[in-house]
């Protein structure tokens, strides 16, 4: 049997306080989605401002991120036509996104989630992704 470790809702509340925080100070309402190792919807938050066009966006992100075990980043081009992951964004009912702003959470090299950002630019989506990695893993270092 093999134990791992399990992202709570008490992590993704300190991910999603993070995250909330880094969009503030780039000055972009942010829909911010939190995922478990399965790809599970844990936490969804939507700024006042941030776009309603973007929630589904946020969510399919942070799935991709935790199912995928990798940054939506990296599909950027491999999901291009001609690509190797081309079609993906139309598999698991069109939930995986191969736009920037989705990051895995990994312990110990175990997977125990994604979050997803979305309503900037990429790297802005990313930049809030990443706060909230950040801050969940300087908090396990306490």
């Amino acid at each position: 049997m093999k134990t791992v470790p399990k992202l709570t809702l008490e992590d993704a509340r300190g991910i999603m306080d993070a995250a909330e925080q880094r969009s503030r100070e780039i000055g972009v309402d942010m829909d911010i989605a939190i995922a478990d190792d399965g790809g599970h919807l844990l936490m969804f938050h939507r700024m006042d401002g941030a776009r309603i066009t973007s929630i589904d966006i946020a969510i399919s992100k942070a799935f991709t991120a935790a199912a995928a075990r990798r940054s939506t980043r990296s599909y950027a081009q491999t999901g291009l036509p001609g690509g190797p992951a081309y079609g993906i964004h139309v598999s698991n009912q069109c939930r995986f996104m191969v736009i920037p702003g989705g990051l895995p959470i990994f312990v110990d090299h175990q997977i125990v989630g994604g979050i997803g950002c979305s309503s900037g630019h990429c790297d802005q989506d990313e930049s809030v992704a990443q706060a909230g990695v950040d801050a969940f893993l300087r908090g396990l270092k306490k």
